[in-house]
């Protein structure tokens, strides 16, 4: 349906005499009211099912934690290189690891970051605290806590004009609200997270907020990132996940150009139902290559286990190993000591043998020092993680 415009354009003041005006979104939801043909519940009714197959994936793994904590750092990976960054899962494991000699530091760290900010909205969430605009600051101070943004206002709405695209407000591509305008747009935003005025379809109502938090822009840095988080945040609290397993990043990094536009769409021409259909397909497929990954992921540790018990006398020992290297995929034999409880000796005798197996593999080529990796739990989770191009500018 075209509406027409969602907001209104009002002028701001800018250096010169150029004439520039802001976007300042109307509250959700929509009016006139969505108009849900066939095709649009088609998608919808998909992603509903996917997303209930993906919450199940829990029983096929002895500790959806094991799982989790690798995909979450490759949504962190993912989501921070639509904003530019250049680093690798890899490297953020390194990074972690404290042993990342020769990775973009400043990159990692924000990386880094995103992890942190996740976690704490999720901690906060489970312990009753509401999705609310302060958890968005909080959340946004530990995301721009470190690194480059750390001088742009962390946890803060901002108190000057931002712009997408171009050099300035005036060849800009998108003009968000005026400062001003800022805390009463999230303040409506917040109101339709707590379903007012009126509940709408659960994944309808991500992709409303999703849309009205990248429109209102309300930070001077990390609007995508955390923009993206309150996706996973809303599916979390609004029941359909129990565990943060879906993420969106991959797929609005491979259908960027589409991605955009339809967001254009939304605040030119009021085309909501366009957009919903793009994130409920990207829902339902984002939510099966989940499940999948998780399938295939549960079949390389019970693969792998088998061929562990091979070892005969050292087979114990070698499994603790194994049992350690699919809660860190990266390790060194320090940390495989911590984690397993084993000796130092016996740890390496363990690794060694997992190495003949083709199960890990020493990543330095050091003699000392030497770090390990998880091969195919790695080649499985780093696909579609590999830095490309610059961001939209």
């Amino acid at each position: 349906m075209r509406r027409g415009a969602t907001g209104e354009y009002v002028p701001i003041s800018t250096v010169g005499t150029e004439a520039t005006k802001a976007f300042v979104p109307k509250p959700l939801p929509p009016d006139p009211p969505l108009d849900v043909d066939s095709g649009i519940r088609d998608r919808l009714d998909g992603a509903l099912l996917a997303l209930g197959r993906l919450d199940s994936v829990g029983t096929l793994l002895p500790d959806t934690h094991l799982f989790l904590y690798t995909y979450v750092r490759k949504e962190a990976v993912l989501s921070s290189q639509i904003e530019g960054t250049q680093s690798s899962l890899s490297d953020l494991l390194l990074f972690e690891l404290e042993e990342a000699p020769g990775v973009p530091i400043d990159d990692v760290v924000e990386v880094s970051n995103y992890v942190a900010a996740l976690e704490h909205g999720l901690t906060r969430t489970r312990e009753g605290f509401p999705l609310s605009n302060r958890l968005l600051r909080e959340m946004h101070d530990i995301l721009l806590s470190r690194g480059r943004g750390a001088g742009k206002q962390p946890g803060e709405f901002r108190r000057s004009q931002n712009w997408i695209g171009g050099s300035r407000p005036g060849n800009a591509h998108f003009v968000p609200p005026p400062p001003e305008k800022v805390p009463e747009c999230m303040a409506s935003l917040e109101r339709f997270l707590h379903d007012e005025p009126e509940r709408m379809e659960r994944v309808v109502k991500a992709a409303l907020a999703h849309v009205q938090f990248e429109t209102i822009h309300p930070f001077l840095d990390g609007n995508g990132r955390i923009g993206r988080l309150l996706v996973t945040l809303l599916f979390c609290l609004d029941g359909l996940l129990r565990e943060p397993l879906l993420y969106l990043s991959l797929y609005l990094k491979q259908h960027r150009s589409e991605y955009y536009e339809l967001l254009d769409r939304v605040r030119t021409e009021g085309d909501w139902e366009s957009w919903i259909g793009f994130f409920a397909e990207g829902v339902r497929v984002t939510a099966d290559a989940a499940a999948r990954t998780a399938r295939s992921l549960a079949q390389i540790f019970q693969d792998d286990r088998a061929k562990v018990r091979s070892l005969a006398r050292s087979a114990g020992s070698a499994l603790r190993v194994h049992e350690a290297l699919q809660r860190r995929p990266v390790a060194s034999i320090a940390s495989l000591v911590a984690q397993s409880g084993l000796t130092t000796p016996t740890v390496t005798a363990a690794i060694t043998g997992l190495a003949k197996l083709g199960i890990a593999r020493e990543i330095t080529g050091r003699r000392r020092n030497r770090l390990f990796s998880y091969e195919a739990y790695l080649k499985l989770l780093q696909e579609g993680t590999e830095p490309e191009g610059a961001p939209r500018p």
